[in-house]
């Protein structure tokens, strides 16, 4: 809302006889109140939340069932970023200068849109990625065939692969059409809701700030020739991510959630005085 509104709000209400939006403004500021700002939540549904994500997390630490991985036992996590556009500029794009940032005309015309698979090898930082029409099960399956057939990953003992509940690859049938291609594959799913945990997500957010944004291109050619040399360069330079949310971290989480429940319940509980 703006300050404009809310100091009107303020009068209607007659909680002051009059305010200026400036005053309003400077309140805000002063105050550090931010009512346009918000933090949402989401409840745990998957029953299996904690055994789920303690094998994701052991993964990253390189132990599977309390074993660790060997050298030939690989981690990659794997997803799909959907409809990257083209949008082509009505203008073209001015280039940042002295002084001056990028400018990037407001009005496009669009040139389609596509869906960027990527597998992403936790403990080497190597990406493997296509650019696909859509998604589905077939295009997944495809990018599998693509790692699953190069080294190191053909003769490795095993590779895990962490995805999330999307369809593409969802539930026991993902999971046996997987291991019946590659025997020597292993699907993990992240819990319900919980694919903040596939550290693909991170490599996408790195894409979404360094190759699609501002989203200026002629057509989608464009876009998978600057995702393909984003993948050489990236698989060049990059280390892979410092994780550092440990089992330790995830049950201290449980642990305030439980007492935040049990808060609550027994807020709840208490009659309300006569």
């Amino acid at each position: 809302m703006p300050v404009a509104a809310l100091a009107a709000e303020l009068t209607a209400r007659g909680i002051t006889d009059s305010i200026s939006a400036s005053t309003v403004r400077r309140w805000l500021r002063e105050d550090a109140i931010k009512p346009w700002q918000y933090r949402s939540w989401i409840f745990i549904r998957d029953p299996d939340f904690r055994a789920k994500t303690q094998r994701v997390l052991d993964l990253y630490a390189r132990t599977f069932e309390g074993v660790a991985l060997g050298e030939d036992e690989y981690v990659v996590s794997s997803d799909e970023k959907t409809s990257v556009q083209a949008r082509c500029r009505c203008h073209p794009t001015l280039p940042p200068g002295r002084a001056r940032a990028m400018r990037v005309n407001h009005e496009y015309g669009r040139g389609g849109a596509l869906a960027y698979l990527a597998a992403y090898d936790v403990h080497r930082a190597k990406i493997i990625g296509r650019c696909e029409p859509k998604t589905g099960i077939v295009p997944s399956m495809t990018l599998v065939e693509r790692v699953m057939t190069q080294e190191p990953y053909a003769s490795a003992r095993r590779v895990f692969w962490v995805v999330d509940n999307g369809s593409s690859h969802r539930g026991k049938k993902a999971s046996d059409r997987l291991a019946a291609r590659f025997p020597n594959a292993v699907m993990v799913h992240t819990p319900v809701h919980v694919s903040w945990t596939n550290q693909i997500e991170i490599f996408f957010s790195v894409v979404q700030r360094k190759v699609v944004t501002p989203n200026d291109f002629t057509d989608l050619d464009q876009v998978r020739n600057r995702l393909r040399a984003f993948e050489d360069r990236y698989n060049a330079t990059a280390q892979p991510f410092q994780w550092k949310f440990t089992t330790t971290d995830l049950d201290g989480l449980l642990a305030r959630l439980d007492r935040h429940t049990l808060a609550d319940q027994q807020e709840s509980s208490v009659a309300p005085a006569a």
